[in-house]
């Protein structure tokens, strides 16, 4: 199933609903049965703000509140949208598909179709293509609108009030969220939703206008347009946007938790490909321990009946069309296709409401090998076959909340309910979740929350990084997570903690979000032989941030005001040298921008560095940018640094985090060496894939070993392990964990390189280090006895690679000009509090070749 499964994201958090472009009004064309209301010109080009701004802006665009009366518009919304310039190199044209270029066209079409269809644009993709939000519902005023937003906050922010509510039971529209096209590679889900739209604008049949009168269907044309263009699963950036919503790095997993948190759905879409017979969840255990999960399996199954129903209706075969029945994992597969992490898209959606919520994997593949093999009728042949079955998903999914949309509120007010009040989980069982067969104890998994967590603020003693708590804290608040800020010292369950302090009480509507966020985890590694895809990602310990667990007590009288965003860190002493800590990305960053504009900096005793008080200006600059703080040193620094210019052989992510810190990063490979790279202009070469020395040209091979003889070298994992060994460099005896393992990891630092570092690291495919040779130092080792803390990390069938083999084993060692790291600090630009190991081995190795040149 690993092989044969993609999966879905999560989305983002500004409301859909006021991302529309400003621009001079129209009068709306004239067709037949056209609302003659206004129609927006589309204006400027929507941008990502929060892409690439300074960490301030970043905080306000991540943080802004979008959900006020003065952003909400009656129905329709029209967006006359400008064309795309037509692409023939669009992958979906093969596919007899709807390419990107066609869309903008497509659903200026569908608006003057009637008064059902609006059009938003949410924002921009990595490649700069424009996203697209489509809702079908019938036409509301201004007054109606409102009225529907009130309700919606008042089903978040007041359930028990909401559950009572006559209006909400007469008034109110199901949400519904259908998302498309999140691997890029992956393309009928956008067409059948297409055509799902047309068939709505114009229907005139009773069930049609009973659903668009008590629902808004909001659909996500392509979440993924460099993908869908390119025939990648990948965006631009190289990121599945299906394992992103934790981290929400990338602009269109942002634009999707934004429509998430500003439409609410109850219901929720998510469709992919390939998989015969379709693929329809809820999925094998292990299950989310963080949501609640008897609801959201009664309403998830329920559907997918449904859904197995319609697509199974549609008469294909496997013998005339090569199309298997569809199947649902939680009642036909044993494991391998689990709900656990809430990286996926209907997984993220349950901690905002989302009682129904579908992965849904088309049948016939259309993709990699078979895109370039098959035939060009056989594929559309397919893609055909793939359209209709999402299409009867869809379908299936408009009747399922025509039919049931009480139930289906009422169990959205539940969730929020249960959070508001601190009340307990429901346990999965035949008793509690009618109507599902097979339900047994391995489907059961629930959490103790605790009563609240508390991120002390920067500055005090307890907190070890002022950036991370405030950057854990906007992503929290981003992610709909209510904080508090203590404005002055309090007592909690007997200690004191001191004014400033963050806290998030769990009792709140979205505990869930909170907890998946901030908790340790589980290590699940007993529980079933196999899992799709990360099994641990804890942010409050992976982002450098301390975060406190206080497991009960009372928060009554505790001097707390609501927050909407964290405070700023920035701060630059008036006088003297200053001092810069290196224990945060957002500090590398600003280091990175100081040496950018040649100020003289240079290392301090302490790990960090000294910047001269005649470069103030500059710091000051630097501190409001990054949101960073310098302090006052009388240190006069060793030696001085420059700016690096690195050669990297990494991962996606691991390339973006090291943007992310500014460094100046040029991409190689083992085609770049071979076509014959210049090394003139490069300090040091990062290797962690893509990069194989036996495969080198004779010449590339030659080039690569000089650079290397004058140059540092930092390896991650086994490709960085490899390379070490074939230039012999490092003597030391990489081994290989179980490569199906993952998660949250206790480690002890004891070198300079992870001074300061966290406590805790993460891996996928865990490498060690043994029998270290002279000159070898070790930098950091796993924890002694089991250094897994959440995740999955089983030992190999023959007892080796498990954590006990681990444990004790250096993870990471250094010597001379070389670093090798056998953990994932940079592991899809998540574990933020992990990035200045790299950035301090890079800056070491660079400096120790330099030493070693000049010596």
């Amino acid at each position: 199933m690993r092989t044969t499964r993609s999966v879905p994201a999560r989305p983002v958090l500004i409301t859909a609903l006021a991302l529309a472009t400003a621009g001079s009004l129209l009068l709306a064309p004239g067709a037949a049965g056209a609302d003659p209301r206004p129609v927006t010109r589309e204006g400027s080009a929507v941008d990502d703000r929060a892409a690439q701004a300074p960490a301030s802006a970043t905080r306000r665009a991540l943080t802004a509140d979008v959900t006020t009366g003065t952003t909400t518009r009656a129905y329709p919304r029209r967006l006359l949208l400008s064309p795309d310039p037509r692409n023939p190199a669009d992958t979906s044209l093969k596919l007899g598909l709807t390419p990107y270029h066609a869309i903008a066209p497509k659903l200026n079409a569908l608006q003057r179709l009637g008064d059902r269809v609006s059009v938003e644009v949410t924002g921009r993709s990595a490649g700069g293509h424009r996203l697209y939000l489509v809702t079908v519902t019938a036409p509301e005023t201004l007054r109606q609108a409102r009225a529907q937003e009130r309700m919606r906050e008042l089903i978040r922010d007041a359930p028990a009030a909401a559950a009572t509510s006559r209006e909400i039971k007469r008034a109110y529209k199901t949400p519904v969220f259908v998302n498309n096209n999140i691997h890029g590679n992956e393309w009928e889900g956008t067409d059948a939703s297409l055509k799902t739209i047309e068939r709505l604008a114009t229907a005139k049949d009773a069930k049609t206008r009973d659903l668009l009168a008590h629902s808004r269907l909001y659909f996500n044309i392509t979440a993924n347009p460099d993908g869908r263009i390119a025939g990648t699963r990948a965006n631009a950036n190289g990121f599945d946007l299906n394992r992103d919503f934790v981290t929400a790095s990338q602009p269109e997993t942002r634009a999707m938790r934004q429509i998430e948190l500003g439409t609410q759905p109850a219901v929720l879409l998510d469709l992919h490909g390939y998989v015969n017979g379709t693929l329809i969840e809820p999925t094998t255990p292990p299950h989310g321990e963080n949501y609640e999960y008897d609801l959201f399996l009664k309403n998830t199954y329920a559907n997918a009946l449904g859904m197995e129903s319609a697509v199974n209706a549609l008469g294909y075969t496997p013998a005339k069309d090569g199309v298997e029945a569809a199947q649902i994992p939680f009642r036909d597969q044993e494991e391998g296709w689990d709900d656990w992490p809430p990286i996926f898209t209907p997984q993220y959606a349950a901690f905002h409401g989302t009682v129904a919520a579908h992965t849904v994997e088309i049948p016939l593949a259309v993709n990699n090998e078979e895109y370039d093999d098959l035939p060009v009728t056989e594929l559309r042949r397919r893609s055909a076959i793939n359209t209709a079955v999402a299409g009867a998903a869809i379908r299936a999914t408009l009747t399922h909340v025509r039919e049931h949309r009480g139930t289906l509120i009422t169990d959205q007010i539940e969730v929020f309910r249960r959070g508001a009040t601190g009340a307990a989980q429901v346990p999965v069982s035949p008793e509690t979740v009618p109507g599902v067969p097979g339900i047994g104890p391995e489907d059961v998994y629930t959490t103790r929350f605790p009563r609240a967590y508390v991120i002390p603020p920067g500055g005090a003693s307890t907190q070890r990084s002022g950036p991370a708590a405030a950057r854990l804290v906007d992503h929290l608040i981003a992610n709909d997570v209510r904080v508090t800020r203590a404005t002055r010292p309090f007592r909690l369950a007997g200690r004191t903690y001191p004014g400033g302090s963050y806290v998030v009480d769990m009792h709140q509507p979205k505990r869930g979000m909170a907890n998946v966020l901030l908790a340790d985890g589980r290590d699940i590694s007993g529980t079933v032989s196999v899992m799709y895809d990360i099994s641990g990602w804890s942010l409050g310990r992976l982002w450098g941030a301390t975060v406190e667990r206080v497991p009960s007590g009372s928060l009554r009288g505790a001097p707390l005001r609501a927050i909407g965003e964290a405070a700023p860190v920035a701060r630059v002493p008036a006088h003297g040298d200053l001092s810069l800590p290196l224990t945060d990305p957002r500090e590398i960053a600003a280091l990175n921008s100081l040496l950018r504009q040649g100020v003289p900096v240079r290392r301090a005793a302490d790990g960090g560095v000294v910047v001269p008080a005649s470069a103030r200006r500059a710091a000051r600059t630097a501190a409001r940018d990054h949101d960073v703080s310098f302090t006052a040193t009388r240190q006069t620094g060793t030696a001085p640094l420059h700016r690096l210019r690195i050669a990297a052989a990494v991962t996606p992510g691991e390339l973006f985090a090291l943007r992310e810190m500014d460094f100046d990063v040029t991409p190689v490979s083992t085609a770049v060496l071979n076509a014959g790279f210049d090394w003139s202009g490069t300090d040091v070469l990062f290797v962690s894939a893509g990069l194989e020395h036996a495969a080198l040209t004779a010449p590339a091979r030659r080039a690569l070993d000089t650079f290397l003889d004058g140059h540092g070298l930092v390896g991650r994992g086994a490709t960085g392990a490899d390379l070490n060994a074939a230039t012999g460099r490092l003597a030391v005896k990489p081994v290989e964990g179980n490569a199906d393992a993952n998660g949250v990891v206790k480690v002890t630092n004891t070198g300079g390189i992870t001074r300061d570092a966290p406590d805790h690291g993460f891996v996928y495919a865990p490498l060690w280090f043994t029998d270290p040779g002279p000159g070898v130092r070790v930098e950091q080792s796993y924890a002694t006895g089991n250094p897994l803390v959440s995740g999955h990390w089983r030992p190999l069938r023959d007892g080796t690679g498990g954590p006990a083999a681990a444990a004790g084993q250096a993870s990471v060692v250094s010597g001379g000009n070389t670093v090798l790291f056998g953990t994932e600090p940079l592991f899809r630009d998540h574990p933020k509090g992990e990035f200045p190991q790299v950035a301090r081995a890079l800056f070491t190795v660079a400096h120790s070749a330099s030493v070693k040149e000049s010596g």
